[in-house]
């Protein structure tokens, strides 16, 4: 049997673009797997630009701390295929994924589909043959004719805070972008937004009338204090503590899965419990979201007292959360290892962040021929400001160029793609 890397490179030249949004395929395989996506758990849908994977990752936790079995469905993967399927809490193995795909792909015949329409029919499938008691599905990209929106009654939607992203497949306006996202709101289905841009909620408020689905968004974070913070739902204030993801945008999305837990109506938790919402808060776990690593070469190339941190936003309202989050750091110089695609706005990323960064090393993404040079990451930084700012032909050379310019920096943050962030994981943390 060849293994899932051979399977899923066969899988990728099924069809001739990387993403072709349609829903016509997704459901004509489905058919031939004989409809498995009718077969699932109670499931909850999540849509948005930022802060869809953080407020998966808190629902997973506050389900699995009042004792629920949970599947997720998250894309992109950072090092591996098999995070993108985790059934009852494991990551699916190698020898079931293979099996999997082989399965499906016998089924698709050779049909033209893209690769993450014929990985989402084989995730469905998986999804349902395995006992659960909610499955967690994070939309691909957009979400009116993601291949994930073939569910016609999840137990809840959620819709993050929307901004600019993928304009060339969303549209260019804030609009245009939450009609997509609006996609996945159905019938009598509680759609739960996280706070949106007037224009971002105008667009959602006006899908969710024409098709009457009830928006819940009566809740908000009312305090942050030393010890965590408060929101409110509705007429009611809960006290919880920190959660285990860092930065103040940690607040919102935890409050939005906590809103969503509450009017989901998941059988085992309705999210009343505050001590399993503490701990669902408190051993929430997502990669590459301000993660401090603590191991590796490239730690181990730092200078003592010296943090590397990891992120992988890459769009302008990332940048906003990274920034605020080094403003409210203990005081010394951040270096920053950045590596984009081409498709993003690298000057307009770093704005935001120029203030807080002392150096910057652009740097390519191997295996990426449509990532920025690391040319254009220089000069898009000395744009901004970041002075100095080198372009390097790797992670060792920026490292060594950053401490040539700044010997004792208190943090190297490396940013710009969630790519690049895979990347870091798999080779050097």
């Amino acid at each position: 049997m060849a293994g899932s890397d051979a399977i899923l490179a066969r899988l990728g030249k099924l069809h001739p673009k990387v993403i072709d949004l349609s829903l016509g395929r997704i459901t004509r395989l489905l058919e031939k797997l004989g409809n498995p996506h009718l077969s699932l758990p109670p499931v909850i849908h999540i849509a948005g630009t930022n802060g869809k994977g953080s407020t998966l990752a808190y629902l997973r936790a506050i389900y699995e701390a009042a004792g629920l079995r949970v599947h997720c469905s998250t894309s992109p993967h950072l090092v591996r295929f098999h995070e993108r399927i985790t059934l009852a809490g494991q990551m699916i193995s190698e020898e079931a994924l293979c099996d999997l795909l082989e399965e499906v792909e016998a089924v698709n015949a050779g049909d033209s589909i893209t690769f993450f329409e014929i990985t989402q029919a084989a995730a469905f499938l998986a999804f349902s043959r395995v006992p659960a008691d909610v499955l967690l599905l994070e939309t691909g990209l957009g979400g009116r004719v993601d291949a994930s929106n073939v569910i016609d009654k999840p137990a809840a939607t959620v819709i993050t805070p929307i901004s600019l992203d993928h304009q060339g497949f969303l549209g260019d306006t804030i609009a245009k972008i939450a009609f997509e996202k609006a996609g996945i709101m159905k019938t009598g289905v509680p759609c739960i937004t996280a706070p949106q841009s007037l224009e971002a909620f105008n667009t959602l408020a006006c899908h969710a009338n024409r098709i009457s689905a009830p928006i819940f968004n009566d809740f908000e974070v009312t305090q942050e204090r030393e010890d965590g913070f408060t929101i409110r739902i509705g007429t009611e204030q809960i006290d919880l503590p920190h959660p285990a993801l860092p930065g103040r945008h940690q607040y919102t999305n935890a409050a939005t899965a906590i809103a969503t837990v509450r009017k989901a109506g998941i059988r085992g938790c309705d999210g009343k419990d505050t001590n399993i919402l503490a701990r669902g808060l408190e051993t929430a776990s997502w990669p590459a979201r301000l993660q401090k690593l603590t191991k590796g070469p490239l730690c181990d190339a730092l200078p003592d007292g010296c943090d590397l941190i990891l992120d992988g936003g890459h769009n302008i309202a990332a940048a906003e959360a990274i920034a605020d989050w080094l403003s409210r750091q203990p005081a010394g110089d951040t270096v920053v290892i950045m590596g984009m695609l081409d498709n993003r706005d690298a000057e307009a990323f770093l704005k935001p962040l120029a203030t807080h960064i002392t150096a910057l090393a652009g740097v390519p993404i191997p295996g990426e021929h449509q990532a920025h040079r690391p040319e254009t990451l220089r000069d898009a930084a000395i744009a901004c400001g970041i002075s100095p700012a080198f372009s390097s032909d790797g992670f060792e050379a920026a490292i060594t160029q950053l401490l040539d310019a700044c010997r004792t920096p208190k943090r190297v943050l490396i940013l710009g793609s969630l790519y690049l962030a895979g990347l870091v994981l798999e080779k050097h943390a």
